[in-house]
């Protein structure tokens, strides 16, 4: 379905509500959040799911710079056209233009960068402007889905210049390299053409940073052309960087469309011929209205000013990622860098799927449902080309980052909750494949083939090179989900066999006299000398867990089978003790590279393992500890401000775990189509779940109180009316199925 039809689909729910057609959830929002310190958020603009996202770019390297920008930073270097929200790698920054009013740029210019008036930097969703003092411009940014829309307007007419920069993007490595090169990122150009008279540019190139990608612009201005500066190429470059000069005469505005496409230039150039908004202001009321209708599908009532403007501001990062890139005829390049017609006329990038599966994706089958279906179709295309389905793509390339198969549960939670847009027959064997067949082509450090797991049912840390436990815990979920995927199709010896492995792992490398999940070789030997508390990394500090500590990743099985964890651990008792020394011993500190912020205890919220330890209290004997610790999490580590987020938001990840917060249940156990109950941070919340469909969830005030939540209580639910049954385990088809959810508590 597309874009538009979707807005009108959501608007039209939204406007079957009395008054509820007048809400500007827009202004609720602040795309600031995240956006200093490691949030790595971006401040531009965007649609929900677009493929271009026009924003400031203030440095173009280093782990800060992920989405570009910092916003502390006093300089702007340009506007680029793509970006990636709350990641921990840069990449995409395609096409950066800067515009400049006064005294001229020459051949010899080697500082495009420009003061930023901070007064002036003003954001909306779909919508940014900044005035660059020196440059005498105002710069505004806007989007449709595969456009991105530019306006300067100049303190006066005359001739004015844009830097065109078809070199830049966000680079991973730091600095020159040790011979004093530029780090190689444009591997090759092709298709290079410029037109004057019609103010058009356009250009493909072929790079390497995190993946190797080609990227294909077409730009086009609303004025001529009127003359060419070819700045000359610094040492490693090999795209084109130049200075436009145009005369506005008596006008002041110079308005750009920049157009992307993976496939090629006709690709690009069919893109903008298919954005049908004729203006700049039409564009950004377009965005405002589809934006609206995205936010309004999760309604607050009763809620404070701040807190709905922190919850506003997650839910609009939840909606950017993952992105369509699919061209408007459905072409795109896949993983093997080979065009494809999609299936769905959709396909999605920017799969942060080791973060997103926890919490994202099943979001999106709540408030998000039309777009499931095209989502899984795009994770079956992309095992099609590639022989095994994603882990983490910028662009549709393979990153090979992260660990574990994330796909599974998103595949296996898509099918468990009735979904049908996508071949199940299909996906199963797709998850089957991904589970068992060797990965020739994958780089050394990822998965490769699965000779240790099977013959020991774990990854021994004297075999395995690196992460053995992470991986091997992680891997347990993907088998988990393989096994239920088999189950609902009734191929029950394709359940028993990965059912057993996802057990295996976990189960073998728990080690009762420390408590935790530890190293063991392929001997059956612990690891020696052990420290459960220190955290590793590849990068920084090479070890047995992934960006974790021992502590953090004992909880990992919980992901799949949290009843066999409590059972290991001694029962309900055990698992709140466990729980209670968890959340309370000292930690040696934050450390961002390291994955330890937002630290309680030794749970680092900053990081993904963390996510979903506190709703374990839900399986212990003391449920009430983890409806304080849901608390305190919101309220200490989600703000207001540029340094509002802790940690990388990871594609909406870290958003998502505060819209379930706020709601009162959480997805502990991804790809199984449940959901645990808490209790909600408001008294009222309504979620739009189809065109007439609405579920609401109240809670009575005492439930808000941070006292009463420390005291011991029983939770109570009731599902239209119906008391649930077990709030650790309430179906996916009982939620959606409900008109209203009303959480209680008795003492």
């Amino acid at each position: 379905m597309a874009l538009t039809a979707l807005s009108v689909l959501s608007a039209q729910a939204a406007q079957a509500k009395p008054g509820a057609a007048a809400t500007d959830f827009t202004r609720l929002v602040d795309p600031f959040v995240g956006t200093q310190g490691t949030g790595h958020t971006f401040p531009g603009a965007v649609l929900p799911f677009g493929m271009v996202a026009p924003s400031p770019d203030t440095n173009d390297r280093g782990w800060s710079y992920s989405g570009g920008y910092q916003h502390a930073d006093a300089r702007i270097r340009g506007f680029s056209n793509t970006h990636i929200s709350g990641a921990g790698i840069p990449e995409l920054g395609d096409i950066l233009l800067q515009p400049h009013q006064g005294q001229p740029w020459t051949a010899a210019t080697t500082d495009f960068s420009l003061a930023k008036s901070r007064a002036s930097e003003h954001a909306r969703p779909g919508y940014y402007r900044v005035r660059l003092p020196q440059a005498q411009v105002t710069v505004e940014l806007s989007a449709t889905q595969r456009v991105a829309w530019h306006r300067y307007t100049f303190a006066r007419g005359g001739k004015v210049q844009v830097l065109v920069d078809g070199q830049h993007g966000l680079n991973f490595v730091m600095g020159e390299l040790p011979d004093g090169r530029q780090p190689e990122r444009v591997l090759s150009v092709a298709d290079h053409a410029l037109r004057p008279e019609a103010g058009e540019w356009q250009l493909t190139v072929h790079s390497r940073n995190w993946v190797e990608r080609q990227a294909s612009a077409a730009v086009r201005f609303d004025h001529p052309i009127h003359s060419v500066i070819d700045l000359p190429l610094r040492p490693g470059e090999r795209a084109p960087r130049q200075v436009f000069t145009f005369d506005l005469k008596g006008g002041r505005v110079l308005q750009a469309k920049v157009a992307l496409s993976t496939v090629d230039v006709a690709g690009a150039w069919a893109n903008m011929a298919a954005d049908n908004v004729a203006s700049f202001e039409a564009v950004r009321q377009q965005a405002q209205a589809i934006w609206n209708a995205h936010l309004g599908r999760i309604r607050l009532h009763q809620a404070p000013a701040t807190q709905q403007r922190i919850f506003y501001t997650a839910l609009y990062h939840v909606f950017i990622h993952p992105s369509d890139i699919a061209d408007a005829d459905g072409r795109v390049r896949g993983p093997r860098g080979e065009v494809l017609q999609t299936r769905s006329g959709h396909y999605y990038s920017t799969l942060s799927l080791w973060d997103t599966f926890r919490a994202v994706h099943p979001l999106f089958t709540l408030i998000a449902p039309e777009r499931v279906d095209g989502m899984v179709q795009t994770l079956l295309d992309h095992h099609a080309q590639q022989g095994y389905l994603p882990l983490w793509t910028a662009w549709g390339r393979e990153t090979h980052t992260m660990i574990g198969n994330p796909a599974l549960p998103v595949i296996a939670d898509a099918m468990a909750k009735g979904f049908k847009g996508f071949d199940h027959r299909a996906a199963l064997q797709a998850m089957v494949e991904t589970s068992t067949r060797p990965r020739t082509h994958a780089p050394e450090w990822a998965q490769r083939d699965w000779t240790l797991l099977d013959q020991y049912g774990y990854l021994p840390f004297d075999k395995e090179p690196g992460e053995s436990v992470s991986k091997t815990l992680e891997l347990g979920y993907g088998d988990d989900a393989v096994a239920r995927a088999a189950a609902l199709l009734g191929d029950t010896a394709t359940q028993a066999r990965f059912a057993a492995r996802a057990k295996a792992g976990y189960t073998q490398l728990w080690d009762a006299s420390t408590q935790v999940m530890r190293g063991k070789d392929s001997q059956g030997r612990w690891r020696e000398p052990f420290n459960p508390d220190t955290p590793t990394s590849p990068l920084n500090n090479p070890g047995d867990y992934t960006e974790a500590n021992a502590w953090q990743y004992t909880l990992t099985p919980a992901l799949h089978d949290p009843e066999g964890l409590r059972r290991l651990m001694g029962g309900e008792q055990a698992l709140a003790r466990w729980l209670d020394a968890y959340f309370s011993r000292a930690a040696a500190g934050d450390n961002k590279h390291l994955g330890q912020e937002a630290m309680i205890g030794q749970n680092a919220h900053g990081n993904e393992p963390s996510h979903h330890a506190a709703w374990l209290y839900a399986y212990s004997s003391t449920p009430w500890k983890g409806h304080a610790l849901v608390q305190r999490i919101a309220q200490s580590f989600y703000r207001e401000g540029p340094r509002g987020l802790i940690g990388n938001d990871d594609c909406g990840q870290m958003s998502a775990w505060l819209v379930f917060a706020t709601l009162g249940l959480y997805p502990v156990t991804p790809g199984q189509a449940h959901y645990t109950l808490g209790l909600p941070l408001v008294r009222q919340a309504t979620l739009q779940l189809g065109p007439t469909q609405t579920l609401t969830l109240t809670a009575p005030a005492e439930a808000l109180a941070p006292a009463m939540r420390g005291r011991a209580h029983r939770l109570q639910a009731l599902l239209d009316g119906r008391p649930v049954a077990a709030a650790e385990r309430v179906p996916h088809s009982e939620l959606v199925g409900a008109r209203t959810l009303r959480f209680g508590v008795a003492r």
